[in-house]
């Protein structure tokens, strides 16, 4: 049987399309209809905001731990978080959760790699683009990377938080990420990151101005193979 896979969710919209996206791959691995056990939680977004806001990594890494334990006892045999701002609280996490996980930022560092570009845009919430979490898996692998100015980054972070994270797609705001990702290819990005596992409801190869390295599916096609590869006897 392939491993259990538990999801620790942040926000709906980019915790489904990971969802999805396991179901509807495995089929390619397991055949038809087929796809490993999945089991997802999550608090209310709200509890992750009043953390991020008043900068309490502490406070996200207990709810993703409480997560963690609750997923841990539904059977899952490792872990995968949909959200990349969160990943800022991995270090409160690793030590004390009672399953191993796979880290999105490693995972899209990883195929940045294999696909052999050399300097990413990294783009995401705030909190995402401000934080480490892209740079150290980053430059630990080599790679060089760009973070857009101020005023994109706080555009950014609105669409995201106001408009994505509820389901709202404007047109307006697709051409206002894809002219943050025009200049970041102006300043010598190859590709960009969608930091953000609501963006790629909005941006992919066929309209971004780059590459795009889609941190949802990737993290969703990761757990795929982890859990058939390392499948139970």
């Amino acid at each position: 049987m392939p491993l259990h896979i538990g999801i620790v969710a942040c926000s709906a919209e980019g915790a489904a399309l990971c969802y999805r996206t396991i179901c509807a791959e495995g089929a390619a691995l397991l055949g038809p209809h087929a796809h490993p056990e999945i089991s997802m939680h999550t608090p209310s977004l709200a509890n992750y905001v009043a953390c991020l806001e008043r900068g309490d990594m502490a406070g996200v890494g207990e709810l993703m731990l409480a997560s963690a334990e609750k997923l841990a006892r539904s059977g899952a045999d490792f872990l995968i978080c949909p959200d990349n701002t969160i990943h800022q609280a991995m270090t409160y996490v690793l030590a004390r959760s009672p399953l191993p996980w796979l880290h999105i930022a490693e995972v899209v560092a990883d195929e940045a790699v294999a696909r052999r570009y050399r300097c990413l845009a990294v783009t995401g919430t705030r909190w995402l683009v401000d934080s480490v979490v892209y740079p150290e898996k980053l430059v630990a692998r080599g790679l060089d990377y760009r973070r857009p100015d101020t005023p994109e980054r706080e555009e950014t972070d609105r669409i995201i938080m106001k408009e994505l994270v509820y389901g709202i797609f404007k047109r307006d705001s697709i051409k206002a990420l894809q002219r943050v990702i025009e200049r970041m290819k102006d300043k010598g990005c190859d590709a960009v990151i969608l930091g953000c596992t609501e963006l790629p409801l909005v941006i992919n190869d066929g309209n971004s101005p780059l590459p795009t390295l889609d941190s949802t599916r990737l993290l969703a096609q990761a757990a795929l193979r982890r859990a058939v590869e390392e499948r139970r006897n």
